[in-house]
């Protein structure tokens, strides 16, 4: 068995080795040879790495706070756009809401680009070329240079230079809300795969908090419609005049569903609906106008809601005032089973048409107005009922009271004259017998009308609704108004110009009660006079108003209230001379007689 050989000891190593065990190594290595530089610059540039990711993710978690940080939309899609041009030095950044129909772009913010390079460029994008690639794919993309991409559309002119380009969708739950747009990275390359990464990141915290502001709008949307239908149950509990509610009906749809004009249709009987109560743009123009059956009226009298979202394409409008308009929304107004009318928003013309929690909520809104419907319908029902009533009263007294005593006086009157045997007391009191017979003919010629008259089966000319209107200003005034005409009214005036000229009474009226403090006013329709050129009426024998203008028509309210003072608002008078010089008249005022008062004109040419 061999012994393992002992272990040598430091002098024989050193001896192998060459030396003595006194001496050092003759040769130490170099620090360079290691690589120690390398390591430590290699060190170094991940240590800045590090501090870089650091520093971004710092920013990205203080972009995601900033994003959520409000809850009225617009401005979260400015923060979004903001904090992605940051996040990867981007010069510029633009977000794109893709519209509803998921064609073209409904809104576009723009972050770097200043007023009047904006100005200069003229319209926004609507989504083609690059952007519409986005919105056809919705993917993350990244390009090089963004003009030289064949599926780049260009650049409008006065457009900035842009070459980079990194886009990124946004996502609210399962979709596509719009797209992120990045363009000219500052340092001049290209986006990189980590600002891509960011940028999705950000995105993701957008749809979030695109989302919350979406929820929130919508809340506060319900809660002005909620407010609106409060609006109307408090117009219709403060008044007895259900109309007016409608009135505030239509102004509170109008600025509900951001439309331009609102309306209340009423149906006519025959198939068509009438627009009874208008507020907004053109609002006097379109009051009275009626939609004949070819147009959507038999859609809303058959109880189906109707919704266009381009009113200037579309056959079925019925109405030529609409083309100049753009989305419209018509809801049935409903009760108990029964279509009462309809309600009406146009917007303008390029506005966004109208959602599906809009048209919810207009149909609620149109319950409500339903039930103002209703309440007038019971209300008129039941003051002509009282009317119906008083009437029979009156005729009653009259035929059992007045008739008989006139007649017993006629008889006491007659033997006193038998017994008189002076010829001019016997002449005067056979007078005074016929002019007793007059009367009693007269009484019951009123008992007559009082028992057959005004029962609903009348026509509705222009004749009965100029005095409809002064009996219904009477509640404003304090008393009823007299009326005369001259002429045949019901023959001479159409139908377009009696419509406007009612408009134009009413609004008379309206101001008197607010501003005359009168304690008498008349009205006068004219459909005798000739007007000349400026709408005014001229005097002379008939040849000469022949020769000198032609036939019109001149509504007057005369007052002997304060008058108008100098200063004051004339908002009002311009209103009829508006819709005067659209049918060739025109409209103005003055003292009225004996220097007391007002007299207000208004012409039209027939």
């Amino acid at each position: 068995m061999e012994t393992p050989p002992a272990e040598s000891s430091p002098a024989e190593r050193a001896e192998r080795a060459g030396s003595s065990p006194d001496q050092a190594p003759h040769r130490v290595p170099e620090i360079a040879s290691l690589g120690l530089d390398t390591l430590v610059t290699e060190v170094s540039e991940r240590l800045q790495s590090a501090a870089a990711v650091t520093d971004r993710m710092q920013r990205l978690l203080e972009a995601v706070v900033s994003v959520g940080a409000g809850l009225d939309l617009h401005a979260t899609l400015q923060r979004i756009a903001t904090a992605a041009a940051e996040l990867v030095d981007a010069k510029y950044a633009a977000l794109g809401v893709i519209s509803p129909q998921g064609h073209g772009l409904s809104d576009f913010i723009h972050v770097g680009v200043d007023d009047a390079t904006a100005a200069a460029i003229g319209e926004l994008p609507t989504g083609r070329g690059i952007l519409g690639v986005l919105i056809d794919r919705p993917e993350p993309l990244r390009l090089a240079d963004l003009a030289g991409d064949p599926r780049s559309s260009g650049f409008p002119p006065h457009h900035p230079p842009m070459k980079s380009f990194l886009g990124e969708p946004i996502r609210v739950r399962d979709e596509v809300f719009g797209n992120l747009y990045l363009t000219e990275k500052l340092n001049g390359n290209a986006f990189t795969p980590e600002d891509a990464q960011v940028v999705h990141a950000l995105a993701a915290a957008a749809g979030v908090a695109i989302e919350n502001s979406r929820l929130y709008e919508e809340g506060r949307r319900r809660e002005r419609w909620i407010a609106g239908a409060a609006a109307v149950t408090t117009a219709l509990l403060s008044t007895d005049e259900a109309q007016s509610a409608l009135t505030v009906a239509a102004e509170q749809v109008q600025e509900l569903a951001d439309a331009a004009l609102g309306m209340i249709l009423l149906p006519t009987g025959d198939g068509q609906m009438r627009v009874a109560h208008a507020s907004g743009e053109a609002a006097e123009f379109v009051t009275g106008e009626l939609l004949p059956v070819t147009s959507f009226a038999s859609r809303l009298i058959a109880g189906e809601s109707v919704y266009i979202e381009d009113m200037s394409t579309d056959p079925t409008v019925g109405l030529r005032l609409a083309r100049s308009f753009g989305a419209s929304m018509a809801v049935p107004m409903i009760a108990t089973g029964r279509v009462l009318g309809g309600l009406c928003v146009w917007r303008r013309r390029g506005a966004p048409p109208f959602t599906d929690a809009e048209k919810l909520l207009a149909e609620t809104f149109a319950s409500q107005s339903a039930l103002a419907l209703r309440l007038a319908e019971g209300q008129r029902d039941q003051q002509r009922l009282a009317v119906f009533q008083d009437r029979d009263r009156i005729a009653r007294d009259l035929h059992d009271l007045v008739i008989q005593r006139l007649f017993a006086t006629g008889m006491m009157l007659e033997s006193a004259a038998r017994r008189s045997v002076v010829p001019e007391v016997q002449a005067g009191i056979g007078k005074a017998v016929d002019e007793l017979d007059a009367t009693i003919q007269e009484v019951r010629t009123t008992i007559y009308a009082l028992q057959h008259d005004d029962h609903g089966d009348e026509p509705d000319n222009l004749r009965t609704r100029v005095l409809r209107e002064g009996s219904q200003a009477a509640a404003a005034l304090g008393f009823k108004p007299s009326v005369t005409f001259m002429g045949p009214v019901e023959s001479l005036v159409g139908e377009k110009t009696g419509r406007q000229l009612l408009a134009a009474l009413r609004e008379m009226l309206s101001n008197t009660a607010r501003h005359a403090r009168a304690s008498r006013v008349g009205v006068e329709v004219d459909a005798t006079v000739h007007l000349d050129a400026d709408g005014h009426p001229v005097s002379g024998d008939p040849e000469s108003l022949d020769r000198a203008g032609r036939p019109g028509v001149l509504l007057t309210v005369t007052d002997d209230g304060v008058g108008i003072p100098d200063g004051g608002r004339r908002s009002g008078l311009r209103n009829l001379t508006r819709r005067a010089e659209t049918l060739g008249g025109d409209a103005w005022h003055e003292p009225g007689p004996h220097g007391k008062g007002t007299r207000v004109r208004w012409s039209a040419r027939l």
